[in-house]
């Protein structure tokens, strides 16, 4: 394949991190695993693949990953069939981390629940179970300031609520809430909402 100089630098830096930012379909992916092609096969310093944390979004993206790394080591092992290191990564690829972000915390969870204080028979919830509690949540909140009298809560109810019912502002709370959690800083974003 043919690199434009841009993806032969990302493809070759070493010792400093990087962002690669680029339209979809530009050959990021591509770029990518030639870059742990070129880190695993390097003469003077290899990699072994199963010491590489490769994360992605989406499991699809991972498993791709997964493929494509796999794909690039027998293409090279034809290429170069005598070199020892490059048959032990096509042994070892199949223990490689490609993994999700996601499944990527959640196995340092596992791994170190006992640092952590978790209970090491914790699981993660789906998303039904996610939306009880929710509501359980929002339910005591509410009871809770409906006791204090706020006049600013008061306020908030009267502007926000449908009728006599909580559900406008119980759907108000739930999506400021969720917009606020696709922000890096949840909280900060909050506090600046509330500044301004």
């Amino acid at each position: 394949m043919r690199w434009t100089q841009k993806q032969r630098e990302v493809i070759e830096a070493r010792g400093s991190n990087l962002l690669v930012s680029a339209a979809a379909g530009s050959g990021k992916t591509a770029v990518l695993v030639e870059r742990i092609i070129e880190l695993i096969c390097d003469e003077r310093h290899p990699v072994d693949v199963d010491r590489l944390l490769v994360m992605t979004f989406t499991n699809a993206a991972a498993a791709e990953m997964r493929e494509r790394i796999g794909l690039a080591i027998e293409e090279r092992l034809e290429r170069e069939p005598w070199r020892e290191h490059l048959q032990v990564q096509a042994a070892l690829v199949h223990r490689a981390q490609i993994t999700t972000i996601d499944s990527f915390c959640l196995s340092l969870i596992r791994d170190h629940f006992n640092l952590l204080d978790i209970d090491p028979g914790f699981r993660i919830g789906d998303e039904g179970e996610l939306m009880l509690l929710r509501a359980d949540v929002m339910e005591a909140m509410l009871e809770e300031y409906y006791g204090t009298g706020d006049a600013a809560f008061q306020e908030f109810v009267e502007t926000y609520a449908e009728g006599k019912s909580d559900s406008g502002i119980e759907d108000y709370i739930m999506q400021t809430y969720t917009f606020s959690q696709s922000n890096p800083f949840p909280e900060e974003w909050i506090a600046g909402c509330r500044r301004e």
